[in-house]
């Protein structure tokens, strides 16, 4: 029996887990904290799974929030006026649910999960020097934690990663009493707002530790208004804060939170990431190989909701790629082989989000304001979420686009 150890016990790590324990992979995961301590800690993420990544769970029977959480059904776009009014409002439906669970329900409940299923778990934080003596006792080490002293393991592609800095201010909340749209409100939708020069408001139904709610989910331009997080306040003024740029900004959002209030006290969160790509391999100081998966490798910012989805792509085709592999060693060309295969669904994702960082090009702001008259290219833009590689074949190419809009 083959084993594996995985550092991390995120999205990827944990579902790939799950996944080499139904094949009869020996797996160890190492975790930081308890699923008690992740419970009880602060939210980590914002987070909308659509219908590809969220078959990935059902295929390894790990959705157990499926039947309590809201479906999301459908993508809202807003583009905010001078006069604070909105310039373009319109709705598409999404041809299969998305899903959006608090990673604190989530990854608490997987390891616990993962111990029923007969995994090892073992609660560490471990460090590169560690890892040497680790990796001797396993065919496969993956690090999956994309965060912290492991990932400098990992070298940046400069050819793949064309930020060099932070391109967005991340600031979220978590919260009760949001009301639904007054235009659909017996539709549940992700509402992708967008304020020129400023940023945007994402507004994201989700199931929490307390049941269903919504996500406030502000990303601002850097040295912009919604740049103000980083005194780090409390949740109450935190909250209150991100009313307050909603009240200024988004005011149609606003009115739907007057009687909001944080789901608890630690669903709030601030911060920011420079999105890049890197290399596959990691050598440690002993000279022994490991590799890295998911936002390891590939950290794409939130703009675009695609985190969850591209953490969830990449522990199936990791998955699939070690159980092929067989008896045969896990060496640095299968590695690099196995991120490829990946890469090759990543690699629409991460053009798609880096150009929307951008001011958006004459074309893209035609493809909203059409979007907003006629269904079908509302339609294709909202399940572009779902299959973010159809964005190369209209979206991102003006020649493309004015093909495609030539046909509807």
């Amino acid at each position: 029996m083959r084993k594996v150890l995985i550092v991390g016990a995120g999205q990827s790590g944990l579902q790939l887990a799950l996944g080499l324990l139904a094949k009869g992979y020996d797996v160890t995961v190492m975790s930081a904290r308890t699923p008690e301590e992740i419970r009880n800690g602060r939210v980590m993420s914002t987070q909308c799974m659509f219908h590809d990544a969220l078959q990935h769970e059902r295929d390894l029977g790990i959705n157990q929030w499926e039947a309590d959480t809201v479906n999301v059904e459908g993508l809202g776009v807003s583009v905010a006026a001078p006069d604070g009014g909105r310039a373009l409002d319109w709705f598409a439906e999404l041809d299969h649910i998305a899903q959006s669970v608090d990673q604190r329900v989530k990854m608490a409940g997987w390891l616990e999960l993962f111990e029923d299923r007969g995994g090892k778990l073992v609660i560490h934080g471990v460090m590169t020097s560690e890892l040497d003596a680790l990796s001797r006792l396993y065919d496969l080490v993956i690090i999956s934690a994309g965060k912290g002293e492991l990932v400098q393991l990992f070298d940046r592609v400069p050819d793949r990663s064309p930020y060099t800095k932070p391109m967005r201010a991340l600031s979220l909340a978590y919260a009760h009493g949001v009301r639904p749209r007054p235009e659909h409100p017996d539709k549940m939708a992700v509402r992708f707002n967008i304020v020129p020069g400023v940023g945007e408001l994402f507004m994201i139904p989700a199931y929490t530790l307390s049941g269903n709610c919504d996500i406030l989910f502000f990303e601002g331009v850097p040295g912009g208004p919604l740049d103000c997080f980083d005194d780090r306040p409390g949740p109450a003024e935190h909250f209150g804060r991100i009313l307050d740029l909603m009240k200024r900004f988004v005011p149609w959002e606003y009115d739907r939170c007057r009687d909001a209030e944080l789901t608890d006290a630690k669903a709030t969160l601030a911060g920011g990431y420079t999105p890049v790509v890197r290399r596959p391999v990691g050598t440690l100081p002993g000279g022994a190989i490991v590799l890295g998966m998911a936002d390891v490798v590939v950290a794409n910012d939130p703009i675009t909701g695609q985190g969850s989805n591209n953490a969830s792509h990449c522990a199936a085709t990791y998955l699939d790629a070690i159980v092929e592999r067989g008896d045969r060693p896990f060496d640095a060309g299968w590695m690099d082989a196995t991120f490829e295969r990946y890469w090759e669904y990543a690699r629409h994702v991460t053009e798609w989000t880096n150009a929307l960082l951008l001011p958006p090009p004459p074309h893209v702001l035609q493809i909203l304001g059409v979007a907003g008259q006629n269904p079908a290219v509302a339609r294709r833009f909202a399940n572009g979420f779902t299959d973010p590689t159809d964005f190369q074949n209209w979206f991102l190419d003006p020649v493309k686009w004015e093909k495609y809009l030539a046909e509807v």
